[in-house]
C-alpha cells in the first residue's frame, strides 16, 4: 500500500490538470475532486485558479459547499492557488454579494488586486521557507492580502514600489494560500510543501 496520502484537486473549474501535474511530479498520489464521494476519500484538497465567482456558484450548484466546509472544520488540509485564496479566506473585498467561500484562513483578500488579464505578470520572490533561490511567480488577475489575523504566518511579499509590500503568500495551521500560480510555472516547491502539510496531518 502506498506511504503517499491522495490529494484531490478540486474540479469544478479552473487550473486542475495543471495542479495534477504538479502534484505528481513531486511523488503525490493525485486526483480530481467532483464529487461528495471524491472529496470524502482524499487527505488534502487544492483549490485551484480559475475564476473564484464562478467557483463559488458552482460549488453552492453542485452541492459543494457545505460539505467543502465541514472538511475545512475537520482540519483538512487544503491549498489554494489565486481564486483559491479567495475561496479559502475568511473575507474578501470587492465580491459580489453573493459570492460565498470557503473559509479557514484568517485574512482579509482584495479580488483582482493586481488587474485585468492584460496585467498579468511574473516576478521573482523571496520564500524563505522554500530556501534561498527565488521562485518564478505567475500573477493572473490576482488577488492580495490586505490583512491578517494573529495565527497567519506570511510567507512572501511583492515590492509594489514607492516602498509598498503586498503579501501574496501565507499560511495557517493546514491551510496554504498563493495569490500566484506555481502550478504555471514548473517549480514544485510550492506543491512539495503541501504534500509535506498533508502527510504531516495524516
Amino acid at each position: 500500500m502506498s506511504t503517499s496520502p491522495l490529494i484531490g484537486v478540486l474540479a469544478l473549474q479552473g487550473d486542475v490538470r495543471e495542479h495534477l501535474r504538479s502534484l505528481a511530479a513531486v511523488g503525490a498520489r493525485a486526483t480530481a475532486v467532483r464529487t461528495l464521494a471524491d472529496l470524502a476519500a482524499v487527505a488534502g484538497l487544492v483549490i485551484p485558479g480559475g475564476e473564484s465567482t464562478t467557483m463559488s456558484k458552482l460549488a453552492v450548484m453542485d452541492g459543494m459547499l457545505e460539505p467543502l466546509r465541514d472538511a475545512r472544520r475537520a482540519g483538512t488540509p487544503m491549498y489554494g492557488s489565486c481564486a483559491g485564496m479567495i475561496m479559502l479566506a475568511d473575507r474578501v473585498i470587492d465580491a459580489r454579494p453573493d459570492q460565498e467561500t470557503i473559509g479557514g484562513l484568517d485574512v482579509t483578500v482584495r479580488r483582482n488586486a493586481f488587474g485585468r488579464q492584460v496585467d498579468s505578470f511574473e516576478s521573482d520572490l523571496a520564500i524563505p521557507s522554500l530556501g534561498p533561490e527565488p521562485f518564478r511567480a505567475v500573477f493572473i488577475r490576482a488577488p492580495q492580502v490586505e490583512a491578517v489575523g494573529p495565527g497567519v504566518e506570511v510567507l512572501a511579499t511583492i515590492d509594489r514600489g514607492e516602498g509598498a509590500s503586498t503579501i501574496v503568500a501565507v499560511r495557517q495551521g493546514p491551510f496554504l494560500a498563493t495569490a500566484f500560480h506555481p502550478e504555471l510555472t514548473g517549480d514544485t516547491r510550492v506543491h512539495e510543501m503541501f504534500v509535506e502539510m498533508v502527510r504531516k496531518s495524516a
